[in-house]
Order: structure tokens, then sequence, then C-alpha cells
């Protein structure tokens, strides 16, 4: 779009530029349901119906949507959940829990979220339950609706459902599969996951009472698909406010989306990951650029939002460490280079970086063990060393087996790109990767 163009709309160029960001910061930002998805037509009808059976039929079900990142189980659920929603005794009976297992860690922490959407933390009040299969029997009791004796139907969904198998004895899986198979109460069984092995974590008891349906989901977008899809995140609706504004813009973001730069940042995008929502992220950095200055994406804009999203964060973290840190972290290098990977302790570390400083004889960097052995467990609280599994807690500090958590090329590109890094600690650096 040129600025003579963009002069010549309707309506001044900063209020244009203002209701263009919140169009499509509006649609990046809320992940809007498609209309329908056809590459899981098959997948959408096999899911409606069996909600359908418990919304409608009080029949229980369990089901496991399984597929790899960005190939759409959440939009396939939403989808499903927003047709079936469009039936009015639907919306009015049932109800939906929504639980995480990378936020629900724990069957306490589960327990209480359950409680919190249904909405019955006044009716369990301070009440005190042997077992959590009680607590959960009490709480769909509670739901049962005043004029007749049926319980309303819940659906429960399980997101990172592998995470799930991950808590003591699997007692929330088994609890929900146990009511689902058992018709104590209408109940849906919704998972997410990722991992095709997933049946292999549950216990046999577990195992027992999931009804082993599966809805497989494979990624089949394929590269122009993806381009075509950047094209219509990027274009302007037929309703925005100002005609001509938006019919700049949309050319703009065609010759935009067919520059060859462009279509080379894309690729490498569409080559780490499929999902949209690193997409949308992508997108919206590019949009954050968008100024009265410069009212329009350029390939430039695309190029650095690029190295935005792909800039590792544990490198980035290097470089804000001390110059004491920086040196244990060199010394566990090139221990990991001596010994091939095995594990290292702080007292292992320290030898080594005292042979440094015997070398240079200077006594610039000479600190004190304690000082020595604060840095080494900043270290570990940034996570950049972590301790070995299974490793002793009754070992002594000094002693405790450590793994580094970085590769050479993170603390190659750290030290080209430390700020004033000594000379001599660069090279003692380089050298320790031979």
């Amino acid at each position: 779009m040129s600025k003579r163009k963009a002069k010549g709309a309707s309506k001044p160029i900063g209020e244009c530029i203002s209701q263009l960001q919140k169009c499509l910061r509006e649609r990046l930002c809320h992940n809007r349901i498609p209309s329908q998805l056809e590459a899981s037509e098959a997948q959408h009808k096999h899911l409606l119906g069996l909600l359908q059976r418990t919304a409608n039929n009080g029949e229980s079900n369990s089901v496991l949507i399984i597929g790899p990142r960005g190939s759409g189980k959440t939009a396939l659920l939403k989808c499903v959940l927003r047709d079936l929603l469009q039936e009015k005794e639907v919306q009015k009976n049932l109800l939906q829990v929504h639980l995480n297992g990378l936020l629900q860690t724990d069957d306490r922490i589960a327990l209480k979220e359950i409680t919190r959407q249904l909405n019955l933390e006044n009716v369990v009040g301070d009440k005190v339950f042997g077992s959590f299969a009680e607590n959960l029997v009490f709480l769909l009791e509670a739901l049962k609706k005043g004029d007749r004796s049926t319980t309303r139907p819940v659906l429960f969904v399980l997101d990172e459902f592998d995470l799930f198998a991950h808590h003591k004895n699997q007692t929330l899986l088994y609890n929900l599969l146990d009511v689902s198979q058992s018709a104590q109460a209408p109940v849906a069984v919704v998972g997410l996951t990722c991992r095709l092995d997933v049946l292999e974590l549950l216990e046999k008891r577990v195992k027992s009472r999931f009804s082993h349906r599966q809805i497989h989901l494979l990624s089949t977008l394929s590269f122009t698909q993806y381009l075509e899809q950047v094209a219509s995140q990027l274009s302007l609706p037929d309703d925005f406010p100002d005609r001509e504004f938006a019919l700049d813009w949309n050319s703009s973001m065609r010759r935009f989306c067919e520059d060859k730069s462009v279509e080379g940042i894309l690729q490498r995008h569409f080559n780490s990951s499929k999902d949209f929502c690193s997409l949308h992220m992508l997108l919206m950095l590019c949009l954050s650029r968008i100024s009265t200055v410069n009212p329009t994406i350029k390939p430039a804009d695309i190029l650095e939002a690029s190295r935005l999203c792909f800039s590792d964060a544990k490198s980035n973290m290097l470089h804000g460490l001390s110059i004491l840190e920086l040196c244990l972290v060199i010394a566990m290098k090139h221990l990991n280079d001596v010994y091939e990977g095995e594990p290292f302790n702080f007292q292992m570390v320290h030898n080594e970086f005292k042979k440094f400083l015997q070398r240079k004889s200077s006594s610039v960097y000479n600190f004190e063990q304690p000082v020595v052995m604060k840095a080494f467990e900043h270290l570990q609280q940034l996570e950049l060393i972590r301790p070995v599994d299974g490793s002793s807690a009754k070992t002594q500090r000094e002693y405790q087996l450590m793994n580094l958590a970085l590769d050479s090329s993170q603390i190659i590109e750290a030290l080209h790109k430390y700020p004033q890094c000594p000379t001599d600690i660069k090279q003692w650096g380089m050298s320790a990767f031979g």
C-alpha cells in the first residue's frame, strides 16, 4: 500500500490503522471457530453423535481424540460443541467441565476445579469426604434436577489427557471412567492427547473402564494451504468501515504473500510447526510493527518477527549471567566434552575453574568457594543445570550429580553476544570445544 493511496483514503490514515489493528487482533487472538472442518468431517460426525447421545438420551460415553500438535483436536471439539449447543434443550441442561493436565497437576486441584466449574462450592461447604470417589458421587448427586430424579448430563474434557495418567493411582481417571461405565449419571469423558501410546500409560483397572473409542487426527495441511491461511488471516473483511483502504490493504497483502523471501520464512515456520497458534503469534508480531509511518507489513517485518519467534530462551538467559556464572558454564561444558556427557558435581566444576585461574595467573576472578557455590546454585535455579534423576537428596551439595541443560552451539552464541565478554574467557570458552 503506497503512502499516496493511504492518504487518499476516505478516512484519516491513523483511524484506518487503528481499525485495521483492532479487526486483525480480534481474529488472531480469539481463535474463532471455523464454519466447518472439511479435513475431519467423519471425525466431526462421530464425536457429535457420541455427545448428542449423552446430552439427549443420558447415555454415558468416553472417547480419546489423538493427534500431533496443530492437527486440529481442539478446533474439532469446539466445532462439535458449537453444533451441539444449537439445540435449546442441550444448551439448557448440558454441563461442561474443562480440565488441563498442565494446570490440574493432582487430584485435589482437579476436584476443586470440578466443584468450581459446576458452581457447587456452597453445596460442598465444609463437608469432609473419605475418598475422591465419595466426593465425586456427591457432586453428581447434587446436580439432580428438582422435578425429576435424573442427573443433568456432564461433559468432562481432559486436555493433555496423558498427564492425568501421572496422578497418584490414576484416581481421577478411574472414577470418571467408572461413573461413565456404571450409569450412575450421564457423563461423557473426552480426552485430548498427542501421545499415540496413551493407552499403555493407563493402569489395568482404568483401561478396563475406558470404551477404547479413539478419534485420530493427522495434519494433512499442505504449504499452499498454509499460505492461503496466511493471506486469509491478514485480509480485511468486506464490511471494513473504509472500503478503499481495505482494497488497498488486501492487494498489498497478496503481493506480500507472493514475495519469495516471505515464502522462505513461512516455509521454515511450516516445517517447524503446522500449529495455527504459532502462526498467529508470528502474524501478531508483524501486526505490532504497523503504524502511520509504516502502514503495511513488509518482508523485513516478518523477518524480524520470525527471529523473535525462533529466539532461544536459554541462549538469551546466558547473556544475563555474571562473569563467574559464565565461567562455571564453560567449565561444565569442558567437563562434558572430556567425559562424554557424564554427570558432574560442584567440586569437579570448581576444580576445572581453578585450573583456568592457574593458567591465567591473575586474581581478578579468584572468588571464595562459598561465592562460587552461590553462583552454581543460581544456575540450578535458572534450570541451566539439573540434578540427575534419582540422585540422593542426602548427598552433600558439593557432590550432588548434575547434568548441563545446554549444548555447545548455545554457549558459543552466548560468548559471541555476551556484552563486553573478556577476551581471555572467550578464548577459554572457544578452546573448550576443540
